[in-house]
């Protein structure tokens, strides 16, 4: 995701949580489950572990 695109969205994901991640990764890794197709726990570990994507994306 480029640095435009993430400014064009980042207004919808408030900061206000205690998330160790930033949404923007996390985004980034539901963007690419999308993408790929891949299953969750298949998620390349240069993104947040898969339970805690998968309960973003809920």
């Amino acid at each position: 995701m480029t640095d435009e695109q993430w400014e064009a969205i980042k207004e919808f994901f408030p900061a206000g949580n205690k998330s160790k991640y930033h949404k923007r990764s996390l985004v980034e890794a539901v963007l690419y489950i999308v993408k790929t197709g891949c299953q969750w726990r298949m998620l390349p570990h240069d993104y947040p572990p898969h339970d805690t994507v998968w309960s973003f994306y809920r």
